[in-house]
């Protein structure tokens, strides 16, 4: 559910002037600083924060209420690198479908989204999940055939959000 925030995207607007995925300042906040002009936040956290009237935001959140003027449950990054903060990559979403846009994890020993090795049954594994419930499950002997499957189950459940879990290009 999108959170309205009543003078938030004004006061972000009268604030920061957005960038190319990236936030400056309009204002003077500190008056022992000059800062309009330049770029705004660090990056105390995997997304980088600003801070602005004593409160922190994430950056992302920030640039996408500024262009849309309400803070949505989540703002997922369509490429999935946390660092490209352009508004062409910022997506409202929520918990489950920014879950659904992630890489394959590290500890992934087959490198591939929704497949694991079935050592009782000898074969590949695809699990789909959606709410926490499984809606898609079967077994493969071929992985290649298990790859397309996954990839299909992962378009038809999840969508927009359907990230296939390869990291094709890092945005700079």
């Amino acid at each position: 559910m999108p959170i309205t925030l009543d003078g938030t995207a004004q006061r972000f607007n009268e604030a920061f002037e957005y960038r190319n995925g990236e936030l400056y300042w309009k204002i003077n906040t500190n008056p022992s600083k000059h800062l309009i002009g330049k770029r705004a936040g660090c990056m105390s956290s995997m997304y980088g924060v600003v801070n602005l009237d004593g409160q922190a935001y994430c950056i992302h959140k920030v640039i996408f209420c500024m262009h849309h003027g309400y803070m949505p449950e989540v703002v997922d990054h369509i490429n999935g690198v946390k660092k490209d903060h352009r508004i062409e990559n910022l997506r409202a979403a929520n918990h489950q479908s920014n879950n659904w846009n992630k890489f394959v994890q590290s500890n992934n020993k087959l490198r591939i989204k929704n497949i694991s090795w079935n050592k009782q049954n000898r074969k590949y594994w695809v699990q789909i999940t959606q709410s926490r419930k499984k809606v898609y499950s079967q077994m493969f002997d071929d992985l290649e055939l298990a790859e397309l499957v996954a990839v299909m189950a992962r378009e038809k459940y999840h969508g927009e959000f359907a990230n296939h879990g390869y990291k094709e290009q890092l945005w700079r």
